[in-house]
């Protein structure tokens, strides 16, 4: 199974149709004219197209490892924190679409000397006003309880074939730092540990941290991670390296992407690993991650997810790449509703997931 440049020239004319790429790219449009050329744009669609059949094959063949029916049930051991927060009104109007605008980042050129903070004060509120549900599988955090099988999957696959370990060790992330920013809760920390990793959990939000260090603390195997109120910025000043960085459905919530990302690139070793997952800027992504996921389901709080901040892969890869990240793979992710399931595939057009590695020449 091979994801074409043909597919994403396919994706890029449906939205033509839609109208969605009338506007000037946010993330070329300020760049020279020497940036600007074919050759650019031939290199960000083949790193955008790249999937590999090795890599979904195995990373299937490890959804259906015994192992992860053992992961699946120790996550959802414990479930009661608190109770979940009351479901949006029957009666909530349905969202407008917003215009089709993408704030223009400031692409940085791989110094990490001068990071900004990517902090979104309002984001932060949101998500502390709901922090205590990050453990009701039935609240506001559903999704990614959903998705974490999968997540995990490609997350094994890749880090293993990037470090040379074994998928399928027990504990195959054994001597790895990894560091979790936007670690919520901790559903993706715990899994980490449980592999062996020695894991650092970030998050701008205190109740998070709270949460999750209570979490943890009811596994041994987890009960080593370190979690700590801050931002990667703030760790980019510490001079904190990890080998790998990864960072879930926190991109598209931060104020500046293009710093956000060199914060990231900053806090990975040279050949270190670099995973961000986040939504496509589609209207098939507005129609299912806001209008169905909000409004219709409620699986999310209205308002959670802003269109115009979703990222398109062309664009997260430029971003990536301008960071001194080599984007090496990428997929989507697809839900079943009659089964519940999500699993991994071609179609990048809502939910995606890209494996970067760090230049061997930038510190």
């Amino acid at each position: 199974m091979r994801l074409s440049l043909d597919l994403v020239s396919q994706e890029k004319k449906r939205e033509d149709e839609q109208g969605l790429r009338s506007l000037p790219n946010p993330l070329t449009a300020h760049l020279s004219d020497e940036d600007q050329n074919p050759r650019l744009e031939l290199d960000v669609l083949f790193y955008s197209a790249m999937v590999t059949t090795r890599t979904l094959q195995l990373c299937r063949h490890l959804l259906r490892h015994p192992s992860y029916s053992l992961l699946r049930s120790a996550a959802f051991s414990q479930r009661h924190l608190s109770d979940a927060i009351a479901p949006p009104s029957p009666s909530s109007p349905l969202p407008t679409p917003p215009p089709a605008f993408v704030p223009e980042p400031n692409i940085g050129s791989g110094d990490y000397g001068a990071v900004r903070s990517s902090l979104n004060e309002a984001e932060v509120a949101k998500f502390a006003a709901i922090a205590e549900t990050w453990w009701d599988f039935e609240g506001p955090f559903k999704p990614l309880h959903m998705m974490n099988p999968t997540r995990i999957a490609f997350i094994r696959s890749a880090l293993c074939r990037h470090f040379r370990k074994d998928p399928f060790s027990p504990r195959p992330f054994e001597g790895l730092k990894v560091i979790d920013v936007g670690c919520g809760g901790g559903i993706l920390s715990e899994p980490l540990a449980r592999m062996g990793a020695s894991v650092t959990g970030i998050d701008a939000v205190e109740k998070n941290i709270k949460i999750a260090q209570i979490h943890a603390g009811f596994d041994p195997l987890t009960s080593s991670i370190e979690y700590h109120c801050t931002t990667a910025e703030q760790l980019v000043k510490e001079n904190k390296k990890f080998d790998a960085v990864i960072s879930l459905e926190v991109i598209e919530h931060v104020a500046d992407p293009s710093e956000f990302c060199k914060s990231l690139a900053a806090l990975t070793v040279p050949n270190g690993a670099t995973v961000i997952s986040t939504i496509n800027r589609t209207m098939r992504a507005f129609a299912t991650a806001i209008v169905a996921a909000e409004y219709l389901l409620r699986w999310l709080p209205k308002g959670t997810h802003q269109w115009s901040s979703f990222l398109t892969p062309a664009e997260l890869v430029l971003i990536l790449q301008r960071s001194s990240i080599s984007v090496k793979e990428m997929a989507g992710f697809a839900y079943n509703p009659l089964t519940g399931d999500w699993s991994l595939t071609d179609d990048i057009g809502v939910n995606f997931i890209v494996y970067g590695a760090k230049d061997s020449d930038v510190q």
